[in-house]
């Protein structure tokens, strides 16, 4: 496994290292070890699953309101996506940046996105499936969000026309 930074203060790009033979490969996803050490949350208090039945479904984007803020491993695990996180803290140098990459079953990619960032995805085709290891349990009183499309933040989606929920379309623009 390869941790490589992203321009975005404490987001970071996991790459696997297989090891392969006749049978296939074989690769760590995630090690305790190596997160503490680069200073990333090694917890992992839930996981998740979106199966998204549609090409363009943009689903974000979301984050968790203090004092239950999460960070998240992301993985495409069946199909392909455009990964967005954008950073919220009020004291990070990267403050309302976006940081966008393509995940899919054939890069085996992940992201490493930290607590106070939202984050969100379109599915670049049908069936596609992205997995989710949370540092923090559900608190849905502390669920939030930003408008996908907000003119603050500029972010380039693949595809126009997303298909969305009634929630992601009615976040509120930020202040």
């Amino acid at each position: 496994m390869r941790l490589e930074p992203l321009p975005l203060a404490g987001a970071y790009l996991l790459s696997v290292s297989p090891l392969e033979d006749a049978r296939g490969y074989f690769a760590r996803t995630f090690c305790r070890d190596e997160f503490t050490a680069h200073g990333l949350s090694p917890v992992v208090a839930q996981c998740n699953v979106s199966w998204n039945r549609h090409r363009g479904t943009l689903r974000g984007l979301h984050y968790q309101a203090a004092p239950h803020g999460e960070a998240k491993l992301v993985r495409c695990t069946r199909g392909a996506v455009w990964d967005v996180m954008v950073d919220l803290r009020d004291e990070s140098p990267t403050r309302l940046k976006w940081y966008g990459v393509g995940l899919s079953a054939e890069n085996r990619l992940a992201v490493y996105i930290p607590e106070g960032f939202a984050h969100g995805f379109q599915s670049l085709v049908d069936d596609t499936e992205v997995f989710y290891q949370m540092s923090e349990s559900y608190h849905p009183d502390l669920a939030r969000g930003v408008r996908w499309d907000d003119p603050a933040l500029g972010i380039h989606w693949p595809l126009a026309e997303p298909i969305l929920s009634e929630r992601d379309r009615t976040y509120p623009l930020l202040p």
